[in-house]
């Protein structure tokens, strides 16, 4: 039983706790980094004109970031635990700042390619933070936090990104121009917020790259990894190589257009996600696995028939799956998650997801250059996804059964006590 000091404590601990504004800031910086990384989406097509490079070049300069954003979740993504949550939340809204300033100065391939890996840094540095940080405000909330804004923030960017490079001055500086406000008003947000961690020894040990799973959580993060996996590689796909396809099959060289199919994904995902909260977890993941697989091959079939209305209505279907998905995924591992060890875990969740974002984007842009041009890249990147939703959705399958019996056994076990 507590004392009367700890009980003291734990009341002082809870009014210094970030309320909803708190929780609403923190989910509006995690839409401004993923809007910040998806901005260059449909502006791409403008460098490659300028800069005469291919479509491997696009997809190397969209793997470098999600490659970048893996390393930095590793080393950095359990330093919140350690410096508090503020420092380090503050520190990556300076460097996206930065990466900023060189997406507007940029004048070759090379700066791109160095403001892509800033943002990787800021944004792996600053991803379980924030997600961790949600957490401690309200846990179910921040559930919900982290499961929507990581998609609104990646369409919004992407359909921003092209509005403004279409209709607006300044197409390959203006938008990094507006999102410097937003982060500097955001970091005076977080300045004012209460800090919710304490500083506590061992920084230097926290470095050290590590998957940061504890023993109990191990099993489900296993069970949902594929699933997180396959959803995020198709949002690989839209932020790479769908662009250039949507432009292709409408004929038209609209920046929005390049643009529009990211934020159809994410849209849709976002409307899944709040409309099968109350799903379980295990129900949600299997509607997002099936519906990957119509969506992929729907895809398949619209661009064959040259189809832009198909390409946008499959878009809309695999929407869905990603939603269902990634809901299913999280909802399954975030409310197991204690206390000390949220950032880390998160941290582990988005290493996944940004495996399955970087990796196939970059054998696609290597596809598109020696394997038969973007139809044919984008045939063989929808197979993949197919197959490995597939192959998911069989250990699913097989996960239920074996977990079936032993609850059967433990059953019986305690009637014959």
């Amino acid at each position: 039983m507590k004392t009367s000091a700890q009980q003291d404590d734990d009341v002082s601990a809870a009014a210094r706790r970030p309320g909803l504004a708190g929780l609403t800031l923190l989910a509006s910086m995690i839409v401004s980094f993923l809007a910040s990384s998806s901005a260059p989406t449909p502006i791409y097509a403008i460098y490659a004109g300028r800069w005469h490079f291919s479509p491997m070049t696009t997809t190397i300069v969209f793997g470098s970031y999600a490659l970048t954003v893996l390393a930095a979740l590793l080393v950095l993504g359990r330093t919140s635990e350690y410096l508090g949550r503020k420092p380090v939340l503050l520190a990556a809204l300076a460097l996206q700042i930065v990466a900023m300033v060189v997406f507007i100065t940029a004048g070759g391939i090379g700066a791109l390619l160095a403001a892509r890996i800033l943002q990787g840094v800021a944004t792996g540095g600053a991803l379980g933070t924030l997600g961790a940080a949600m957490l401690d405000i309200d846990r179910e909330r921040g559930t919900r936090a982290n499961t929507v804004a990581p998609g609104l923030g990646s369409g919004a960017g992407a359909l921003l990104s092209g509005l403004v490079v279409q209709y607006l001055p300044a197409p390959t500086r203006l938008i990094y121009v507006m999102l410097i406000g937003i982060f500097v008003i955001q970091a005076a947000g977080v300045a004012l917020l209460p800090e919710t961690v304490g500083r506590r020894p061992g920084l230097r040990s926290a470095l050290v790259p590590e998957l940061a799973v504890p023993r109990h959580l191990r099993g489900p993060l296993l069970a949902v990894a594929p699933v997180l996996f396959a959803v995020w590689s198709l949002g690989g796909f839209y932020g790479s190589l769908a662009p250039a396809l949507a432009r292709r099959l409408s004929g038209s060289t609209s920046m929005v257009i390049g643009g529009l199919g990211l934020f159809v994904l994410t849209v849709v995902s976002t409307i899944t996600t709040v409309a099968l909260e109350r799903t379980p977890p295990r129900t949600v993941m299997f509607l997002g696995i099936g519906l990957l697989v119509v969506g992929s091959l729907g895809t398949l079939v619209a661009v064959e028939s040259s189809s832009i209305v198909g390409f946008f209505a499959c878009t809309c279907v695999a929407g869905v799956g990603f939603g269902a998905g990634f809901q299913g995924g999280m909802r399954t591992v975030v409310p197991l998650v204690a206390e000390h060890e949220r950032a880390g875990v998160l941290s582990t969740v988005y290493v996944i997801c940004y495996l399955g974002m970087g990796l196939p984007a970059i054998v696609a842009g290597v596809l598109v250059v020696h394997g038969g041009g973007l139809a044919a890249a984008t045939r063989d990147y929808s197979l993949f996804v197919v197959a490995f939703a597939v192959a998911t959705l069989i250990a699913l399958l097989r996960t239920g059964r074996t977990a079936r019996p032993r609850r059967q056994r433990h059953v019986a076990c305690e009637s014959d006590a």
